[in-house]
């Protein structure tokens, strides 16, 4: 990158980052506003909207690669990035060039600088995006949820093709509420009449909320059936599944819980073939055995094998395990450990305590980050394991390989942050 274009792109960034969502007054309008002044360029696009606690990127990623094999092409808005704001905004599996983003974030720029009411990070990224996508003349976009949904930037949308739903927990209470029944009706406030609805099959208290809000709506909902799932096989390096009438496909993201995931997909492109959208039973197998998703029980090294996980919430944490007692029975586990202090760490840490050889507590680069003094102090007081402070994720990671052999397991999960730290640690950007 010339010297000019990487000064316009610190620039880019900065009007990007210089809006907190926290302190920000609640509602739509602000964007609504926003979306108005660029020209509503939201209502000349069609969308998949996906919510949900966790599982809604591993989601969007499969969708996406499923219509762009197609044929269609297909935008994919996701967040948060775990290395590049451009991340966030893809066409197939291309992310936007520094040089579009540049330009994107000129013209919000400008607009947002005539608003008494300066829009929000994640509002002026969603704006950019929705610009982004209609300028690229998108056929679909797959429009991944970043908080709850009913005030989300992302829910000024027109109904959309469908609407997906997965797996609903406790997560961002002090936003969302503090019960299920409270997320869920958050969440499924992104329903809107002559959609379609797929949700992931969970427990009675969440659907109930999402059955209500589709007869309120008038719309069809599919939920998934675990009962037709069957793992055909499963390893650290392919997974195969059959589900409902497809047979021995192949997932290249790896996870007990991608199993899951990829029965909301299939009910998703099945219920998208019903409204007309051609998708061919070659690019549904090829989608998904070419899906890519960073950051969520990928292995990064196999000798000592390093896994890094993304989760960074109870329901997350407890996917983990899962997945650790499936692929690695009995293996002890040294954990680099870094969360955001909002979060429910100490729920996250007894979770993971009975697979803990050790605990390596860091604190990824992010003003949110509980110190790694503060999580290992944590730590020894609720794991009974040797805990050591790491400082950084760089030094964290170093240190935990300087204590494993070649035979250990290391695992570093607790945060989105954290993940792409730990990518980039092992040079993957």
């Amino acid at each position: 990158m010339e010297i000019g274009d990487q000064m316009e792109m610190e620039e880019a960034l900065k009007f990007i980052h210089s809006m907190d969502w926290r302190g920000a007054r609640k509602g739509l309008e602000r964007m609504e506003e926003l979306m108005r002044r660029l020209g509503d360029p939201q209502n000349d696009l069609r969308f998949i909207h996906v919510a949900g606690t966790n599982g809604k990127g591993s989601v969007c990623a499969m969708l996406a690669s499923i219509l762009t094999a197609s044929g269609f092409k297909t935008g994919l808005y996701t967040s948060p990035h775990l290395f590049r704001v451009n991340e966030r905004m893809k066409i197939g599996c291309v992310e936007i060039t520094d040089r579009e983003l540049v330009e994107l974030a000129e013209k919000v720029k400008e607009q947002a600088d005539r608003m008494a009411d300066r829009p929000t990070e994640f509002e002026i990224l969603t704006a950019m995006a929705f610009l982004y996508f209609k300028e690229q003349r998108c056929d679909i976009v797959v429009l991944e949820v970043g908080l709850g949904g009913r005030l989300d930037a992302t829910n000024i949308i027109q109904p959309p093709e469908a609407v997906v739903i997965c797996g609903i927990g406790l997560d961002h209470t002090e936003v969302l509420g503090d019960t299920l029944e409270q997320i869920a009706a958050e969440k499924a406030a992104i329903i809107k009449p002559e959609t379609s609805v797929i949700l992931y099959r969970q427990s009675g208290e969440a659907e109930a909320v999402v059955r209500r809000r589709c007869q309120r709506c008038g719309v069809r909902l599919l939920v998934t059936d675990p009962s037709k799932e069957r793992q055909v096989s499963e390893s650290l390096t392919r997974q195969i599944l059959d589900y409902r009438n497809r047979k021995n496909l192949r997932l290249s993201l790896l996870g007990t819980y991608q199993y899951r995931n990829a029965a909301v997909v299939l009910d998703t492109v099945d219920t998208l073939i019903g409204r007309g959208y051609s998708i061919p039973e070659s690019a549904v197998a090829s989608g998904l055995a070419h899906a890519e998703w960073p950051g969520r029980f990928e292995v990064l090294c196999q000798t000592p094998l390093v896994l890094v996980d993304g989760a960074h919430n109870p329901n997350g944490v407890e996917e983990l395990t899962q997945c650790l007692e499936r692929y690695l029975p009995e293996r002890r586990i040294t954990f680099v450990m870094g969360v955001m202090a909002d979060k429910d760490y100490r729920e996250m840490i007894r979770l993971v305590e009975p697979y803990a050889e050790q605990f390596i507590a860091v604190a990824p680069r992010s003003d949110r980050a509980l110190s790694s003094t503060a999580l290992a102090a944590e730590l020894g007081a609720l794991s009974g394991r040797n805990v050591e402070d790491g400082g950084s994720v760089e030094n964290g990671m170093a240190l935990a390989l300087r204590r494993s052999g070649p035979d250990a397991v290391i695992c570093a999960f607790g945060s989105l942050y954290q993940a792409g730290e730990v990518r980039a640690f092992f040079g993957k950007t």
